[in-house]
């Protein structure tokens, strides 16, 4: 599958590992920089969205799409670990959730631009967790960098691979990912609401530990494949 991701802000907390334990499969290990855990939330434009020979299908390849992350290893692979991922397209939703096992939702999405400002609000549609929101304001404010390998930034988004379970199989299994490097820019953020992590009873309180923006790449992600 090709998908560009346009527009993303990359907010991260430093969380107790044990706070995570228990919503990652035991065959992840979590993965951690200098002892923390590390919860990001990443809303961001998705376009450019289709299969390997196919067409791009006309009104579903542009839509926004919110998740809650954190960073797993596993068979000497390390990468990405999704909570939940938002997104405002049901058709999309669906074929993810069926191909790539990861935990969709569908959500009210409101993404705009003004100038160099994003102004991005999510609210799922799930009459049972309709309190996972988050709206807020978005831009870059400092000088575009590529992240040196060992820093935090470098950390926190050079991300190769994505982990996911299948639970009818109560298997899991990974897909590689490939795009170029991120071009970051630290990031002011205004945010008004965020209740994204509630239903894992994982308040963040206050303002996120590094706030980086991202302007965007083109990915490729390929088909998931058994752990084991």
């Amino acid at each position: 599958m090709t998908q560009t991701w346009e527009h993303l802000l990359f907010v991260h907390w430093a969380v107790s590992p044990s706070l995570l334990r228990g919503l990652i499969p035991n065959e992840l290990e979590i993965d951690t920089y200098n002892g923390m855990a590390w919860l990001g939330i990443i809303p961001f434009l998705m376009s450019g969205v289709r299969l390997r020979r196919m067409p791009i299908v006309p009104f579903t390849s542009t839509f926004p799409e919110i998740n809650v992350r954190t960073y797993v290893k596993a068979k000497q692979k390390s990468g990405v670990y999704f909570l939940s991922l938002d997104a405002s397209n049901p058709l999309i939703t669906a074929i993810a959730k069926q191909w790539y096992r990861l935990p969709y939702s569908h959500a009210s999405m409101i993404f705009s631009r003004q100038g160099q400002t994003i102004d991005f609000e999510s609210r799922r549609l799930d009459k049972n967790n309709a309190s996972v929101q988050f709206a807020g304001k978005y831009e870059a404010s400092g000088q575009p960098i590529a992240a040196a390998a060992g820093t935090i930034e470098n950390w926190l988004t050079e991300r190769y691979t994505l982990f996911c379970r299948c639970s009818r199989k109560n298997r899991l299994y990974y897909a590689d990912v490939y795009h170029e490097p991120w071009v970051l820019q630290k990031a002011t953020v205004q945010m008004r609401e965020n209740t994204m992590t509630s239903s894992f009873s994982i308040p963040l309180a206050g303002n996120p530990d590094y706030a980086f923006y991202a302007r965007g790449v083109q990915s490729y992600v390929w088909p998931i494949t058994r752990l084991d």
